[in-house]
């Protein structure tokens, strides 16, 4: 039988050591019902729960495979017609049924996004507002190591009641979610194509602003990369919905922790060396792939 040389064995190590499976779990902390959402992304099978529902202070906890990429978010104000089908007032993935089977969701959506096990072994995560808002969140990495720059982020914040008018969703009269600028008036300077299609040209509104600075580590727009995206290695997330007003996303010194600057390929305020290039095209990969999902 052939033998790893000790000099290859730290290597082995690390590379079964960053595959292992995560532990998801998914914490209702609203005063109202949440369904769930689950949808991977193209190369990554879907898992066998795509959709399912927490009552006020119910959580579920999912097992994520070894590098699986994918999207989670509530859903909000469910209900199932005579027929039987059942539908959603925010973030719908019209399926008919509770389980979403690989269809994603409708815009407005607060979204966690996740690549598991990317370059260098690293998680990337972030809260994305890009396609919009509609309930509360935060991620809360539960590293068993030191890689990355783990830390809790998201938007806590509840938007709905601050949402400029002609981005509201209303049901009953009562804002339940709040479009993106892209989702309300669809031009390009908002939805970042034709010719605002790089970062260089499609920049910060005052609509994307409105998100940043009630969220400033969420996804604002489009190229919203270097200040957004984070990383952790072999962790367990914690997904809370509506996560208390107490939880702090702020470090002891009373700063918000800095992203992964895709960029300008920085980590932690350190060069990457050899690898800046590995991961600056895996985070913008990455997102550009999400968007399409």
């Amino acid at each position: 039988m052939a033998s790893i040389s000790p000099p290859l064995l730290p290597f082995f190590l690390f590379f079964f050591s960053s595959v292992n499976s995560a532990t998801f779990t998914i914490l209702n902390q609203c005063g109202y019902p949440i369904w769930p959402g689950v949808l991977s992304g193209a190369g990554t099978s879907q898992l066998s729960t795509t959709g399912f529902v927490l009552q006020p202070g119910q959580s579920n906890a999912l097992t994520m495979p070894p590098s699986w990429s994918g999207r989670i978010w509530g859903r909000t104000y469910c209900s199932q017609d005579n027929a039987g089908r059942f539908s959603c007032a925010t973030a719908d993935c019209g399926s008919g049924t509770v389980e979403c089977n690989g269809s994603g969701a409708a815009p407005p959506a607060t979204l966690a996004e996740f690549t598991l096990n990317g370059a260098g072994g690293l998680d990337f995560y972030d809260v994305s507002l890009v396609d919009g808002y509609n309930v509360p969140m935060l991620i809360t990495p539960q590293a068993s190591s030191d890689g990355g720059n783990c830390t809790t982020i998201g938007c806590a914040a509840n938007l709905n009641t601050e949402c400029p008018m002609e981005l509201r969703v209303a049901v009953d009269g009562q804002s339940v979610a709040c479009k993106s600028a892209c989702g309300a008036f669809g031009e390009p300077q908002y939805c970042c194509n034709g010719e605002y299609g790089s970062p260089s040209t499609c920049r910060p509104t005052s609509y994307s602003e409105f998100f940043k600075s009630a969220c400033p580590q969420a996804y604002s727009y489009a190229y919203d990369d270097g200040t957004s995206t984070f990383t952790c290695a072999a962790a367990n997330y914690l997904i809370t919905f509506c996560p208390s007003l107490s939880t702090s996303v702020k470090s002891s010194n009373g700063q918000y922790p800095r992203a992964v600057d895709v960029s300008k390929a920085e980590y932690s305020g350190r060069p990457l060396a050899s690898v800046a290039v590995i991961f600056t095209v895996t985070a913008a990969l990455s997102r550009r792939f999400l968007r399409l999902l």
